[in-house]
């Protein structure tokens, strides 16, 4: 069976959606920011100040290239667009699904913007990083889920039809 790989924006719901996906459909969930932190020993981003953006992005790159699983939901960080060798083994194995939301839904979901570990050089705002992205994940994605404006179970049961419509 294929791996769900969810992508996105930082406060599109990845994770929490990627838990509630991986309970309905009974299989495991892998966090990639999690095994990052794991492995690191440190926050994702104290390992951003202390390494910077470049380095981080090559920790995220390594991480994903060492996750070789099968049937299970994956939540990436929403850097992981900005290597393609990582989207690209992400893909031989999975279902890439961009959870698409507004700008503005995500500047209000996203409170902690200096410890929540966005990938963002300085100068740059989340809005730069925001529309530098966007044609990253649909250029990538298999599927594309229209997030906004619904609730978490309602893109739940979106993801689920598209899984069962694809077989």
């Amino acid at each position: 069976m294929k791996n769900i790989v969810l992508i996105g924006m930082a406060g599109s719901g990845k994770s929490t959606l990627g838990v509630l996906l991986a309970k309905t459909l009974g299989m495991p969930f892998i966090d990639t920011d999690l095994i990052i932190q794991e492995r690191e020993g440190k926050l994702l981003q104290d390992i951003i100040d202390s390494d910077g953006v470049t380095s981080f992005i090559k920790i995220e790159e390594n991480a994903v290239l060492s996750i070789l699983v099968e049937g299970t939901v994956i939540a990436t960080g929403g850097s992981v667009v900005y290597s393609s060798k990582a989207i690209m083994h992400l893909k031989e194995k999975g279902i890439l699904i961009y959870l698409d939301l507004d700008f503005d839904e995500i500047e209000k979901r996203i409170k902690n913007m200096t410890t929540r570990g966005i990938a963002m050089e300085k100068g740059k705002t989340l809005r730069n990083i925001y529309d530098e992205r966007i044609p990253l994940y649909e250029k990538y994605a298999d599927i594309i889920v229209d997030c906004n404006g619904k609730t978490m179970e309602e893109n739940l049961e979106e993801i689920v039809k598209e899984l069962k419509d694809r077989g």
